[in-house]
């Protein structure tokens, strides 16, 4: 740090001796962590000079505060200006690569001003505007503190700071050194308090401007020698700044801060968290409570909390420990193939390994199997459930290292018989268990099987609910607004009779369906007129056209419309469907009639067939396109950056599918406030008569539709709204919404 710099011996540094001005702010910019300069005329151009310090400096989040005179050239008074303008700032560079970084520094044209900006804008380079009082001229200061959080250094300097202040002008700089004595200390601390003054806008000696306010300088105005500078072009002066270069002392701190640069690379080239902030609280909580459960353990996070994150962070933590790492992932979609590898490349893993019917992985995977015998590879292993099932990848699986991390994303996926059978073959012993609702429904033994493979604990090893997300601030708020939709008068006499078919099968002890052939198909062809349901499109259009109204727009919109298609008037579901050309499906229907609202709307289907998916949303995140219509395809293995509307149009039974669903549109990001959803809730008849044969097994299907309906208001804002609206239908039925999940 400071101290371990030798600096000059008198401490004073002349332009055109061995010890240039020049090498002293490369020294201690490369080996400090806050910088305060309190000067006349500024220009950055200086960084442009001293890029090598300053990428140093920066990439080890330091941190410049500067009072400045108002003249300015026309760049830095627009790099300034854009930087202030935090909300609407952007920039197409990335500049929190330390090479990246150093590249920019030293590119003096747009590229420059853009990363000056995007300092200003990151809180990097906090600039205040003075100009005297009461005279004319301009604020002659120059002088500052280096600071590495132990130590200081002070100085007073003749050069601005600026390029042809560094490079043209015979300059001196005085500096002194805290650690020296205690009257060198106490002159810093004099230094610090009179910049504090300024910069915390305190000071009577001088006005303070908005950047709006500054002088732009032009030759024809200002005649002073220094404020030249901004119209010399930098071509005329990279002659001297090489000979400058070529002294041996100079040489020497371009060469630490180049060999600190070198260091900083390597930093980056090995595994860390992806973000600056490190992980969140809860992810840290849950690899303590994994690591408490001998490193086994399900966690069952909300959509939207960073389930992904989470876990690679436990091979992260595993890594420190043991210097490499190994895991092997497994996912339920292409998709998520896909966006966990980009995941794992945010965290600097290496060796990564896709398995699935689109790749050919044996020879890579046989290559890091024959490696790992001999030398100790990190390595990591993305496969489809599909493809771990196989023998061909079950052959190689066999023979991977006992401490490769194991890691199920929507773990409920195990439980199956074709997976679960595979369980007790399983040799490795870290394990971690990852969805938002990783209980199967109505499969007791798939659930006890996960169970018990992941030593799981009652509730979870980890749990982070949608409750406490929203609590903490992590998803955002919403509004919920159910719309109940009741059958046709021919479409409930054919649902009515299916009924009355279906109650020749209720099991007299349980007071369920009979689980036969029968039953499935009746239960089917009644799910058919629910999907079809004539009042549905036009409750639909009302809705968006509504929203359209209110908002003036339908950005970041999620539709998920019913599946199947229409045929002589009848819906057929797309399982059991073969595709004819002519054929309407629904989904095709719900989006034409968004697009029939206003020629602005954009709309797209987002399904099985749609081509360039990854493109798709980041039209639909970046708003050139508003609308997305979806079926199943945005249940898993999609992540929708930004969506803030969300039309239930058909939901299952299944709670993890509408569980998703609104976690897709939970997630918070700039600008949204809050999300706003509309379901869709299916009533066959309303005021049914209580004595009607059919009446319980009516009651039994608007049960499980409230049970949706309860899971989505019990976090809602508007939950008392919600609750005057449906309670006459649950009084009529005698259901109550607060107690729904406890009745059988």
């Amino acid at each position: 740090m400071l101290k371990d710099i030798a600096w000059v011996e008198d401490w004073h540094y002349d332009t055109g001796s061995e010890d240039e001005p020049l090498q002293f702010y490369l020294d201690a910019l490369c080996n400090s962590t806050s910088f305060d300069l309190l000067l006349g005329y500024f220009s950055s151009s200086a960084i442009n000079v001293l890029s090598l310090g300053f990428a140093n400096f920066i990439y080890k989040g330091g941190k410049m505060r500067a009072v400045i005179n108002n003249v300015l050239s026309e760049q830095d008074k627009n790099a300034i200006e854009k930087g202030q303008d935090k909300e609407n700032f952007s920039t197409i560079y990335n500049f929190n690569n330390i090479k990246e970084l150093e590249s920019s520094l030293d590119q003096y044209g747009r590229h420059f001003f853009e990363c000056f900006a995007w300092l200003i804008a990151n809180d990097r380079i906090e600039i205040k505007i003075i100009k005297p009082k009461n005279r004319r001229g301009i604020s002659h200061y120059k002088s500052g503190v280096f600071s590495d959080g132990e130590n200081s250094i002070g100085f007073t300097s003749t050069c601005n700071f600026s390029y042809f202040g560094f490079i043209e002008n015979l300059e001196r700089l005085d500096c002194t050194l805290s650690w020296e004595n205690e009257r060198y200390l106490n002159k810093i601390k004099k230094q610090e308090i009179d910049f504090e003054i300024f910069f915390s806008e305190e000071s009577d000696l001088v006005d303070y401007l908005e950047i709006k306010d500054v002088m732009v300088a032009l030759k024809d105005e200002f005649g002073d020698k220094n404020i030249q500078e901004l119209l010399i072009q930098e071509k005329d002066l990279l002659e001297k700044r090489n000979e400058i270069f070529q002294k041996s002392k100079i040489q020497k701190s371009i060469k630490n801060a180049i060999e600190h640069i070198n260091q900083f690379i390597e930093i980056e080239k090995q595994p860390r968290f992806p973000y600056k902030e490190g992980p969140r609280s809860y992810q840290k909580e849950a690899y303590d409570s994994w690591f408490k459960n001998n490193k086994k353990g399900l966690f069952a996070m909300a959509t939207g909390t960073g389930k992904t994150l989470t876990a690679l962070n436990c091979l992260l933590n595993e890594y420190q420990n043991e210097t490499s790492y190994k895991a092997i992932i497994l996912v339920p979609t292409l998709e998520l193939v896909e966006q966990w590898k980009e995941e794992c490349k945010q965290f600097n893993y290496t060796n990564i390994i896709t398995v699935s019917s689109k790749e050919k992985w044996k020879d890579k995977l046989s290559f890091y199997n024959t490696l790992s015998k001999l030398n100790d590879p990190s390595f990591i292993v993305i496969a489809t459930y599909a493809s771990f099932v196989k023998d061909k990848f079950q052959s190689f699986f066999k023979d991977l290292p006992k401490q490769t991390v194991f890691i199920a994303d929507e773990v409920h996926n195990i439980g199956a018989p074709n997976i679960s059978k595979l369980l007790p073959k399983i040799h490795l012993e870290k394990r971690i268990g990852l969805s938002a609702t990783p209980n199967r429904v109505y499969d007791d033994t798939g659930n006890a099987l996960i169970d018990s493979f992941f030593n799981d604990k009652d509730p979870y090893t980890y749990n982070f609910s949608m409750q406490k997300a929203i609590e903490e601030g992590y998803l955002c708020k919403y509004y919920y607004y159910p719309h109940v939709v009741s059958l046709t008068e021919d479409e409930f006499e054919k649902y009515r009779e299916i009924s009355k078919k279906l109650a020749q099968f209720i099991d007299s002890v349980t007071k369920s369906f009979k689980k036969c052939k029968e039953v499935e198909i009746l239960l089917l062809k009644r799910k058919r007129i629910i999907h079809k349901a004539e009042n549905k499109l036009p409750k639909f259009k009302s809705i968006i056209n509504e929203e359209f109204q209110k908002r003036g727009n339908l950005k970041y919109t999620l539709i998920y419309t019913p599946e199947g298609v229409l045929e002589n008037n009848d819906v057929i579901m797309e399982d059991n469907y073969i595709e004819n050309e002519e054929d309407i499906f629904l989904i095709d229907q719900y989006t034409k009639a968004i697009t029939d609202i206003d020629f602005s709307i954009t709309a797209r289907k987002f399904t099985s067939k749609t081509e360039n998916r990854k493109s798709v949303i980041k039209q639909f995140s970046e708003s050139d396109l508003h609308v997305l219509t979806s079926m199943k395809c945005l249940d898993e293995g999609v992540d929708v950056p930004r969506a803030e509307l969300a039309i239930f149009c058909a939901s299952t039974g299944n709670p993890r599918q509408f569980i998703q669903r609104r976690g897709r549109v939970l997630r918070k990001s700039k600008g949204k406030q809050f999300a706003y959803i509309h379901d869709l809730v299916v009533i066959p008849k309303f005021n049914m008569d209580k004595n009607d044969e059919t009446f319980n097994i009516e009651r039994s299907f608007i049960l499980n539709e409230m049970k949706r309906v309860e899971n989505f208001f019990s976090l809602a804002i508007n939950k008392a709204e919600v609750y005057e609206k449906l309670s006459e239908i649950c009084m009529h039925y005698n259901i109550s919404l607060y107690d729904i999940n406890n009745e059988n």
